[in-house]
This record gives structure tokens, C-alpha cells and sequence, in this order.
């Protein structure tokens, strides 16, 4: 059976409390049990990860190799400026789509480079929990090119 990682950055375990007119009304928890529902319809293994802290999400990417084969990151505020988290995505040779709440070229300047999106193959943003089953969907399609097709 496939398995995907999913990552998710800095504050995101906040989802559903804070700044709910920029991010939505949905926990982080509600996401992830969407995504296992999904997952679980495609024949994938989907899990999860968050933490607040950058090393502790590099650790997370480099453990995954040999395990996983696809991740799907929302660096949070890591997507601006955090070139180790770049660096691992790039090291571990698993394919990676990176997901974003909101319309991050919408936002305060700051927020529209990415630093991290150059290491996956795609990036969705702007579509709120939704983003996240799309990228889910991405990854099971780019699983089933990679090693014949899923169930």
C-alpha cells in the first residue's frame, strides 16, 4: 500500500482558532481525518505530522525516506524563509506538493516568495481545506505514474 506524509508547519495546529477569516473555521484535526477518509478510499496509508519547530520537521522529512511515497508540506511561515527545510525536501527524493490555506500571493509581500516550493513538484494555495484534498489527489496520481496504478 502507498503512503503519503503529511507535514504541517508552525502554527497550524492553531487551525480553526486564529485569524479564522484569513484560514477558515477548520481544525488541523478535522483536515486530517478528511485526508484519512480519503486515503483511505484511494488505498493509500495517509499520516500525519506537525510541529512548531523547524528542526523537529526536518527530522520528520529525513525519517520518512524509504517509508514514504509522497509528502504533502504547509511549512506555514517556514515557506518564507526557511532554506534547511528547502534543503531537506530536496535531500530525501520522495515527490512533495506544498499546500497553502490561503492565497499566499494574495497577502503582505513578504508571504508571496517561497523559498521551499522549488523543492515539490506543485504547489496549491488559495483554496482552504480543499487544498489539501487536492494535493492528497495529486499525490495518489503521481504514486500511480510512478509505480502503476493504485487500486
Amino acid at each position: 500500500m502507498a503512503r503519503i506524509l503529511v507535514v504541517n508547519g508552525p502554527n497550524l495546529n492553531l487551525l480553526g482558532e486564529r485569524e479564522e477569516e484569513i484560514y477558515g473555521k477548520v481544525t488541523l484535526a478535522e483536515i486530517n481525518r478528511a485526508l484519512t477518509r480519503q486515503g483511505e478510499a484511494a488505498g493509500v496509508d495517509v499520516e500525519f505530522y506537525q510541529s512548531n519547530h523547524e528542526g523537529d520537521l526536518i527530522d520528520q522529512i529525513h525519517a520518512a525516506r524509504g517509508r514514504f511515497d509522497a509528502i504533502i508540506i504547509n511549512p506555514g511561515a517556514l515557506t518564507h524563509y526557511s532554506y534547511a527545510l528547502y534543503d531537506a525536501l530536496r535531500a530525501v527524493n520522495i515527490p512533495v506538493i506544498e499546500v497553502h490555506l490561503s492565497n499566499i500571493y494574495a497577502r503582505e509581500d513578504w508571504r508571496k516568495k517561497s523559498v521551499t516550493a522549488p523543492a515539490a513538484v506543485g504547489q496549491i494555495a488559495g483554496f482552504g481545506p480543499l487544498g489539501y484534498s487536492l494535493a492528497l489527489t495529486a499525490a495518489c496520481q503521481i504514486i500511480s505514474q510512478k509505480e502503476g496504478s493504485l487500486r
